[in-house]
């Protein structure tokens, strides 16, 4: 997530300047063509802005969709934090009993195992996902997580070799973590550590943690329809190849060094239809880990420092610092 005020106008451009170069360079050959060849193959620009209303309406719905998609995410992880806090002061008033600093330590640090490897299995790419670029560090932040190679090694910090050794071969290590504390607070319960109407209401709670990462992986796991993703693509394309014809109708009668506008105004029109079709692309995936994405990483790490500090532990992280202006 990208936390300072705006984009700058470069930096937005380098992302996107791409349509912009090969659109100027078409538009001139087509220009170039026509002015010294005296080749007039013209599209009445009236018809042609019609069709770019069409892209731009169909651009729009799939910006707001994709935008839905964004948003629902960032809403599912400000229930995780919130249920996260309340399980956390849950513990704190109703645990006790003997070993009772122990046992708050072991269920909170737990917690925040199965916030790791949350973030861990959503940051899995997918192929609808732009991988090449976060493979490339393109327009991406450096992502920490790698699941196969560092996920023991956080999880190492919160929980016991042997519990690690439980979630090995394991597809989904998340929901095997929820169900390990699920067991776990039953045991405290046989051994009253906390009454029935507590047990239930710590089981409501990691009912609502399901039901969160549930929500999560829907949108990590179904992609947004690649009908209307690729149809938005083509339709661009196909307008982006005929604003050429479109602009030589409106230069055609100009004199001199204003005729070759032309190339000009044609990048300039194919570089705003693609950017505002880019955009939508990258706010399809929000759990990927590129610039505009949600921050889970360091949603995760505030809730950590919530729940340690509630039992006092010691040597806290620190809040997970932006880079260059972006948020992981």
């Amino acid at each position: 997530m990208y936390i300072k005020r705006n984009y700058g106008f470069w930096m937005t451009f380098n992302w996107s300047k791409t349509p912009f170069i090969l659109g100027t360079v078409y538009g001139f050959v087509v220009c170039a063509v026509s002015y010294f060849l005296k080749i007039e193959i013209i599209i009445p620009w009236s018809p042609l802005s019609v069709i770019g209303i069409a892209v731009a309406f169909y651009l729009g719905f799939k910006n707001n969709v994709s935008y839905d998609r964004t948003w629902e995410a960032r809403k599912i992880w400000g229930s995780i934090v919130n249920n996260s806090r309340t399980f956390g002061a849950a513990l704190v008033s109703f645990v006790q009993g003997e070993n009772d600093n122990e046992i708050k330590k072991e269920l909170i640090y737990r917690h925040i195992a199965w916030l790791t490897a949350l973030r861990y299995q959503l940051r899995l790419s997918r192929p609808w996902e732009h991988i090449e670029n976060r493979l490339n560090g393109l327009y991406a932040p450096t992502v920490c997580e790698a699941y196969n190679s560092s996920l023991d090694k956080e999880l190492e910090k919160y929980i016991s070799a042997t519990e690690i050794k439980l979630l090995e071969g394991k597809a989904n290590r998340a929901t095997q973590l929820l169900k390990i504390q699920s067991v776990r607070l039953q045991e405290l319960r046989d051994k009253n550590c906390f009454e029935d109407f507590r047990h239930m209401e710590f089981h409501q709670l990691i009912t609502g943690f399901y039901e969160d990462q549930g929500k999560s992986e829907r949108i990590k796991n179904f992609p947004f329809p690649r009908q209307y993703a690729s149809t938005a693509l083509w339709m661009t394309l196909v307008f982006a190849i005929l604003v050429p014809f479109g602009m030589i109708d409106i230069f055609k009668n100009t004199q001199g060094w204003l005729f070759w506008l032309c190339p000009l105004m044609t990048g300039l029109i194919i570089w705003v239809f693609f950017l505002m079709e880019k955009i939508g692309d990258y706010s399809e995936n929000p759990f990927e880990g590129t610039y505009n994405d949600v921050p889970i990483t360091s949603i995760a790490r505030a809730i950590e420092i919530d729940l340690r500090e509630m039992i006092n532990d010691e040597n806290i992280p620190a809040p997970v610092a932006d880079e260059n202006g972006f948020l992981m």
